[in-house]
């Protein structure tokens, strides 16, 4: 591999899939050089790219955000003819990536061992709410239901308030990145032993082995519950309110802690036998946070940053609005987001992936997909003629 390669090159995606579990793992994919194909609804398209408002356009940034990199065809599914064309385009693909409910895929015959019978080293991934089995496969599910269902909303929010989602599509995602993971894994013991393989996927399943510290209670006889910002293993490890925002402080061991108290002249706090070790800090959290908010109200979070962190080297840092977290001097410097020019939306707002290789390349070459935009030049790849692709589009392959 040449330096300038990117890991996926040459990796043919068919994603049939719509909104964020599927489409976040077919741009992982595409970041790393694989050829996503989008197949879409004819006239319709992924619902995501409706989901707003706000619009730009008609179209919706957040489809740009989980669509960077893809090629679009139109195919219609429920026609003889849209099936012999997919059927034609998963014979040359490495990936075959579905987000169905249970059975869906069976009806619009599209199901793996249909594609399999027409590319026997396919990897083929499945993704759905609960999985292909077990009593809740047929069920719909969404991220904010597997959001509860996981356990992670029972742990998020105040004490003293309900249960609450956290603000991003956080077990879709998970889901997601899951899914690219296995593929990757797929994709590599196919290299070893030739053969294809089948992933079952579901989201609940995915959620779950995050809740690392949640379980770990659990396994020790507690029962997690809602803490706000602050942790259930060490303190002071939250949220304080300052004059003018607020702030995280993460304190992991006794040397920050103390660091911390000398920080913010309340040095007497490190000799408080209730304060004194972490331990004795979580069983007396309540009191520590109102010794300490306090006094980080009496500055500004600039000031803090300046007093803890530049200073004292003590870990916090700022709780940022979305678009500060976008756009400051350490994003800029890393290039975390960019641009790609479009013809014809122009200049479309990337936010890249983290992966930054030595020896490969990654990353986004082209915007988001039009609707169909790829629809003939995708299939003229694979050999169509113009008359055959005519005949296809005259037998409602591509939508009517």
């Amino acid at each position: 591999m040449s330096s300038h390669d990117r890991i996926l090159e040459g990796v043919r995606v068919v994603d049939l899939t719509t909104f964020v579990t599927g489409g976040f793992c077919s741009l992982m994919l595409a970041n790393q050089g694989a050829d996503v194909v989008k197949v879409e609804r004819p006239g319709v398209g992924d619902d995501n790219r409706h989901s707003g408002p706000p619009f730009i356009d008609g179209e919706s940034p957040y489809f740009w955000t989980v669509n960077y990199g893809k090629r679009s065809v139109e195919l219609d599914l429920k026609t003889e003819a849209g099936r012999e064309a997919l059927y034609a385009l998963a014979s040359e693909a490495d990936v075959f990536l579905q987000n169905y409910r249970p059975g869906t895929a069976e009806r619009l015959d599209v199901d793996e061992e249909t594609i399999r019978s027409h590319n026997e080293e396919i990897v083929y991934c499945a993704i759905s709410a609960f999985g292909q089995t077990g009593p809740w496969s047929q069920r719909p599910g969404y991220d904010l239901l597997i959001q509860g269902m996981s356990g992670i909303m029972s742990v998020t929010g105040e004490p003293d308030g309900r249960p609450v989602k956290v603000g991003l599509p956080m077990t879709d995602l998970i889901t997601a990145m899951w899914a690219a993971f296995g593929i990757s894994n797929a994709l590599y013991r196919r290299e070893l032993t030739g053969e294809g393989e089948y992933i079952d996927l579901g989201m609940l399943d995915a959620a779950l082995p995050w809740l690392t510290k949640q379980a770990g209670k659990v396994f020790a006889g507690d029962s997690p519950s809602r803490m706000g910002t602050k942790d259930p293993v060490l303190a002071p490890y939250q949220t304080f309110e300052t004059a003018d925002g607020y702030l995280n402080v993460a304190c992991l061991n006794q040397k920050l802690w103390r660091g911390l108290c000398d920080a913010i002249d309340r040095s007497e706090l490190a000799d408080d036998e209730r304060f004194e070790t972490n331990g004795d800090r979580v069983e007396h959290m309540a009191e520590l946070e109102a010794e300490l908010e306090g006094t980080f109200r009496e500055r500004t979070t600039d000031e803090w940053m300046d007093v803890l962190v530049d200073d004292a080297g003590i870990p916090a840092g700022p709780v940022y609005e979305v678009d500060d977290a976008l756009y400051n001097e350490q994003t800029e410097a890393r290039d975390a987001v960019t641009t790609i020019d479009d013809p014809e939306r122009g200049a479309i707002p990337v936010v890249e992936h983290p992966l930054n290789y030595d020896r490969a390349d990654s990353g986004f070459e082209s915007p988001p997909p039009r609707l169909g935009e790829h629809t003939r030049s995708v299939f003229a790849e694979l050999g169509y003629d113009e008359s055959e692709l005519d005949d296809l589009e005259e037998r409602g392959a591509f939508g009517n």
